[in-house]
């Protein structure tokens, strides 16, 4: 079901229709019906360097399972069905938009100087309609659920500011929370400008936050930067927010790992991990069989049927479909490929591009590269590699072949060592295999050639013309034995 506020507009027409109000105002609000009838705009924050990944890529373009850190977060921002996307960039501000692309929904700001999260969001807000309600978030937060941000957003009721907070047993480097005798929030005080007394405790703002536009935009206006960094903290609005009387939510995060922000690598291995194991979790409740969660990587999406089995370190990428019964062995890499019923991949073969029917069997050590189609019950052994071929029903290259740009019949067996020369050093062309033939070992097939159905082709030939149907070829030269001959011996010193 859609957000709440996504409904203002519906209901609004609605309402204007059945005679009600005027058009393209909403009905009037009482105290409970805010946030039905509020519009929601989404800032998000990712202008930072990220100097401790050591990297010259921007930080929210380092990649977790597979995707921007800040693709991430638009996406789970765009499950609220915000009416904007704002996304405020600094350092590396066109790599950022030429990564994430553009989007009708989103606004790129740029923050051309980096003077603190108030003044990073000060940038966005004249993009902002002033009735609007907005919701901070940050590129390099990407773990975060929608159902925290909802929760967050509802939680400012009819009015004021409200923010997502984490207790946690080592605060060191968060905000901290600051409350009143009444339990009420009072503030928010960075760890280097806070006391003793401060440090200690142990509730921490994870920096998200949402409130009114208008009031957002007169809050920033008071906010300075006498602090120890020099910086607009987007956190002094909480004390704007108190001396004007207005009050101050706040919802705890469930799961603290929700809130981790991305600032080295190790932190983004951490992240990396905890994304895998959640998503590992989701996938074993919907019926699939992992050996060990622990040891999953999925960079994109999984669809799958019953019964299906993945080893242990199992990678896979893009959009990968697998029928029922599909068993994959370990050490795998499996991308942007469709796998049907019955289909084993034995270890460490990597699939990509690839096409592959009911039954088929593939490995191990096995590379089906993009292009590669098999029919029913066709197998690719060991140390075969496979490109732009169709295999067809119950054929089989069972080791150590090379089959490039190759149409390829049914009941075909490719014999070891077999390579088809597809690459004259300028174009590629094609090999056909009819149906029922056989290519014996150590086969060249230099392309392009057909080779008729049921041919035989002798072990050790260079195929050069096309191949009757039903013949037998040899290009093999005549064996010889020299009888004066003797090996030579090693001299001695």
């Amino acid at each position: 079901m859609p957000p709440l506020w996504s409904w203002r507009p519906r209901l609004s027409k609605a309402f204007t229709e059945f005679g009600f109000g005027t058009p393209g105002v909403p009905p009037p609000r009482s105290d409970c019906s805010n946030i039905l009838f509020m519009t929601l705009e989404v800032i998000v924050l990712a202008a930072g360097k990220g100097t401790r990944m050591r990297s010259a890529l921007p930080k929210v373009l380092h990649r977790l399972a597979g995707r921007p850190l800040l693709d991430h977060v638009l996406r789970t921002a765009a499950l609220l069905e915000p009416a904007r996307i704002h996304v405020v960039c600094g350092y590396g501000a066109q790599a950022v938009r030429e990564q994430l692309g553009e989007s009708g929904n989103i606004n790129w700001v740029e923050q051309v100087e980096q003077l603190g999260t108030g003044h990073a969001v000060s940038q966005a807000l004249p993009h902002i309609s002033p009735g609007a309600t907005i919701l901070v978030l940050y590129g390099d937060v990407p773990l975060v659920r929608e159902n925290t941000l909802n929760t967050l957003v509802t939680a400012l009721g009819s009015g004021g500011l409200a923010l997502l907070t984490a207790e946690l047993s080592d605060p060191t480097g968060y905000g901290r929370i600051v409350r009143g005798d009444n339990g009420d929030v009072i503030a928010i005080v960075e760890e280097r400008d806070a006391s003793e007394a401060e440090r200690a405790i142990l509730e921490i703002n994870t920096g998200l936050m949402a409130g009114s536009a208008e009031q957002f935009s007169a809050w920033l206006s008071e906010v300075d930067n006498v602090n120890r960094q020099g910086e607009y903290y987007l956190t002094d609005v909480v004390g704007c927010a108190v001396r004007s009387g207005v009050t101050v939510s706040s919802v705890s995060c469930a799961d603290p790992a929700e809130i981790n922000g991305i600032n080295s690598r190790a932190e983004l291995a951490q992240a990396e991990r905890f994304f895998q194991l959640r998503q590992a979790d989701s996938l074993m409740s919907a019926g699939l069989t992992l050996y060990d969660p622990a040891r999953f990587d999925l960079r994109g999406q999984l669809s799958f049927a019953n019964d299906c089995e993945i080893d242990v370190n199992v990678v896979f990428e893009g959009t990968v479909t697998l029928g029922s019964k599909v068993r994959v062995g370990p050490n795998c890499q499996i991308i942007d490929s469709e796998l049907g019923d019955g289909v084993e991949v034995r270890a460490s073969s990597v699939i990509e591009g690839a096409k592959i029917a009911a039954n088929c069997t593939i490995g191990p050590f096995a590379r089906l590269r993009p292009g590669t189609t098999l029919a029913t019950g066709a197998r690719v052994g060991n140390f075969v590699e496979t490109k732009n071929a169709a295999l067809g029903k119950d054929s089989k290259a069972n080791h150590l072949a090379y089959v490039g740009d190759a149409q390829i019949g049914q009941r075909v067996n490719i014999g070891a060592g077999v390579i088809t020369c597809n690459y004259d050093g300028a174009n590629k062309h094609q090999t056909h295999i009819g149906d029922d033939a056989f290519i014996g070992s150590n086969t060249a097939l230099v392309a392009p050639v057909t080779v008729g159905d049921g041919a035989t082709i002798g072990a050790g030939s260079a195929i050069s013309r096309d191949i009757p149907p039903g013949q037998l070829v040899l290009t093999r030269a005549d064996q010889k034995t020299r009888d004066d001959w003797q090996r030579p011996q090693k001299k001695k010193d």
